[in-house]
């Protein structure tokens, strides 16, 4: 069988989401390739949209459930076990693609020989085909025979997982995974899976559809998501640690925990949760500093965070109650003054 594609599926049956994924892909002009859906312990009547499929596409459709919920990783996880296919693709299910999205992606691939491919995406907030804000997943500077300079690359930038597909092989030989039972799983496996690939190529086309809607992971933030963002980086670290990457890779790894595990949790954690509390301020910047004490050296740190970052930053390491207390202030006063403003 040519592909395997995964559908991590949890609580998608309503406004139609979880069949227009799924009509996507039973649509595709590829035909030697299946569609592993894996319900991680829905509680909605999504398996009973699953089953429609695999009853109807019995060639095609296979269905597979968890009892207990995973998390997308997890459901990863199991569609891999059960793959078949030369190739694998990964879909969020309430994403969908065009009807030639996996015929284009490997016929570029027999073309050019590469053991990873990708594309462009689409941010759409309804279900259509029409072209919406594009996305450049990747550069075609990250592209052909993946040297030292270009894995650095994609361990700094990765883009999105679902934006590609894998040769099976290199992710059976390498016995390359996802972590179970947080969000964010993808941050941790994208830049380690990129180390052992040995030719990446794009289709400069956005054929991916990212559907933006009020219940997606990015749009809700808790102590308890940011622990999520937290955990996946840690795990990227002992990884690539365990895996004798550490050190050859060093800047690049660096910076993505420094920005994923730290900036990023930092600021959203900040600015999103109800109640921030001081400790976990002080455990996050701990958790940086513990494993790079000098990430602001770092020169991608340098170059691409930002200067007024870079300034709670720096007050942050010289007082966590100031910073705690001052950001709090600051952010009370632009609240105060957006809403003004519009009085």
């Amino acid at each position: 069988m040519k592909l395997s594609v995964i559908v991590p599926v949890y609580n998608m049956a309503a406004d139609g989401k979880l069949e227009y994924c799924m009509n996507s892909l039973v649509g595709q002009t590829l035909s030697d390739m299946e569609i592993i859906a894996v319900d991680d312990a829905s509680t909605d009547n999504s398996v009973e949209i699953l089953r429609t499929y695999e009853k109807q596409y019995p060639d095609k459709v296979r269905v597979l459930c968890h009892n207990v919920n995973k998390r997308q990783g997890g459901a990863k996880n199991t569609g891999l076990s059960a793959a078949k296919g030369q190739w694998i693709g990964f879909i969020d299910s309430d994403d969908w693609v065009t009807p030639d999205y996996y015929e284009k992606l490997l016929k570029k691939a027999e073309e050019t020989g590469a053991d990873m491919v990708g594309c462009d995406y689409n941010l759409v907030s309804e279900h259509t085909f029409q072209v919406g804000q594009v996305v450049e997943n990747n550069t075609a500077e990250q592209t052909g025979e993946l040297d030292e300079e270009k894995h650095r690359s994609l361990i700094r930038r990765f883009g999105s997982m679902v934006v590609k597909i894998y040769k099976h092989s290199v992710i059976k030989e390498n016995s390359l995974c996802f972590p179970e039972g947080i969000f964010y799983e993808d941050n941790c496996a994208g830049p380690l899976w990129s180390l052992y690939f040995t030719r990446f190529e794009r289709v400069a086309e956005p054929m991916y559809y990212y559907y933006q809607h009020a219940t997606s992971t990015v749009h809700r933030i808790s102590e308890e998501r940011c622990r999520d963002r937290m955990r996946a980086q840690e795990i990227f670290y002992s990884a690539c640690r365990e895996r004798g990457f550490l050190e050859k890779y060093r800047e690049d790894i660096e910076y993505k925990f420094t920005e994923l595990y730290f900036v990023n949790t930092l600021f959203s954690y900040m600015a999103a949760v109800e109640k921030p509390r001081l400790a976990f301020v002080k455990e996050l910047y701990q958790g940086l500093v513990e494993r790079f004490p000098d990430f602001v050296k770092n020169s991608y740190y340098i170059k691409e965070i930002g200067g007024e970052e870079k300034e709670w930053i720096a007050l942050l390491g010289k007082s966590p109650m100031a910073f705690f207390i001052y950001y709090q202030f600051k952010f009370w006063v632009r609240s105060i003054l957006k809403k003004w403003r519009k009085v």
